[in-house]
This record gives C-alpha cells, structure tokens and sequence, in this order.
C-alpha cells in the first residue's frame, strides 16, 4: 500500500528532528516549500503541518511560520503526577481497571509521536482509573519497547504505568497538550456518563535522557476533574 504524501510529509520531518538536523525552536519549511518539494498541492502539506502541531512537534507562529517545538520540560506549568498519588492525597481510595494491554504495530500518528519506523512494534495500555470505585479517567498509552522491555509483564492494579516507567525510564523532558472534546461512545460508557458532558484530554509525550518513552492520551470527565499549576516570578528589583 502506497503511503500517502502528508504522511510522508511527516516523517520526513520526523526524522529531520529526530536525527537533530533541525534544531528545537529551528523553522521549518512552509506549506509552499514543502508542496513543491513533494510536488503536492498547499492543502496536502498544510495537513501534515496541522497534524504534527497537534502532536506538539511542532509550534506556529501568525505571520512568521512554523518552528520545531521546545521539548524542555512543562513541569512548571503542570505538574506531572502520579494518579494514584493524586486520588490518596484527597483521602480517596484508588483502584484501576485494566482494559486493554498489548503489542501492536505502531500506525503513523503513532510512530511519529515515538520517534519510530512505521509498523514498529509498540506496547498499548489502556487503563480506567477509579476514585472511590467511580471511574475518573481513561488513560490510553503507547509505549517505546526499547524503554520498558517488561512493561507487558506489569500488574497495573498495583502499580501505575507512570511509577513502573519512572522506574526504568526515569523522565527527563515532557510535553503537555490539553483541550476539551466530547466523548465518544465508549468513553461515555468507560466514564460511566449517563450523557455526552464536556471531557478534559491531555495528551502527554515523556522523554528519558535516550529518547522517547511514551505517549499517552488521558481523558477525564470535565465535572470530575481539573488541571491547576503554581507558578514563582523572579523579583528583577
């Protein structure tokens, strides 16, 4: 099967990335430039653009272009926790349902967002996080094998992915996309949503200091849960 050219489109500037031939914050080539690279027409090239920016792979800026995105650290932001941790500090019992955990041949968007080959082999979790036996969030994983060898092997009603992957792949560097959306049937049922409310989706990619680890889509229902930060400003007097 032939791939098609927006796909290619992002992978060629995947690698770019990946091999460190452009730089964070380096500009990448317009819808113009890349359309007539891969003799495609704007809308073709404007598509993989859209689709990396919304990976958080890339950043555009009105009027200037479109960059390679920081992978520093959000933290500052938002604080990367621990689930588990989070429900035990509200004096709540945590408790998770395991509903998928497999190996899988990692599609584009997929591959892109690791940093792998397409049809690579990938670890998939996907995880129901309880509060008080109520369903707080779904938590969607894809995982780099080489970071997490036994990550299938994991008893995730014990422990969470994030602790088990802080383990044996200590984070280095994060990036945070968050936005809300209305949730698709299963999720409505996974929730245990009596109607389509509003959901809160992070999509969350995490580095260790050899590349990337993983990638993880977690959804909550927006009147169960919310995203706060704490930030410190340097007095320049």
């Amino acid at each position: 099967m032939t791939t098609p050219k927006f796909a290619q489109i992002k992978q060629f500037i995947v690698d770019k990335i990946s091999s460190a031939t452009w730089q964070e914050n380096q500009r990448v080539p317009s819808e113009n430039e890349l359309s007539n690279q891969f003799s495609v027409s704007r809308m073709t090239a404007r598509r993989a653009l859209s689709e990396l920016t919304e990976a958080g792979i890339l950043t555009r800026s009105q009027g200037l272009g479109t960059f390679v995105a920081s992978f520093k650290s959000q933290s500052s932001l938002l604080e990367i926790k621990n689930i588990a941790d989070e429900v035990k500090e509200r004096n709540g019992n945590y408790s998770c349902t395991v509903l998928a955990l497999e190996s899988l041949p990692a599609i584009t968007s997929i591959a892109i967002a690791l940093g792998i080959k397409v049809n690579s082999t990938v670890y998939r979790s996907v995880l129901l996080h309880n509060e008080n036996t109520k369903p707080l969030q779904i938590e969607e994983r894809f995982v780099n094998p080489t970071f997490a060898t036994q990550y299938l092997q994991q008893n995730f009603t014990l422990l969470t992915p994030h602790e088990y992957l802080s383990n044996v792949a200590p984070l280095t560097q994060a990036t945070h996309t968050v936005e809300a959306i209305m949730p698709n049937k299963q999720m409505c049922q996974w929730l245990n949503l009596s109607s389509q409310e509003p959901c809160l989706q992070l999509i969350r990619r995490t580095w260790s200091s050899n590349g990337i680890v993983s990638y993880a889509r977690l959804v909550s229902p927006g009147s169960k849960y919310r995203l706060g930060g704490h930030l410190t400003f340097k007095n320049n007097n």
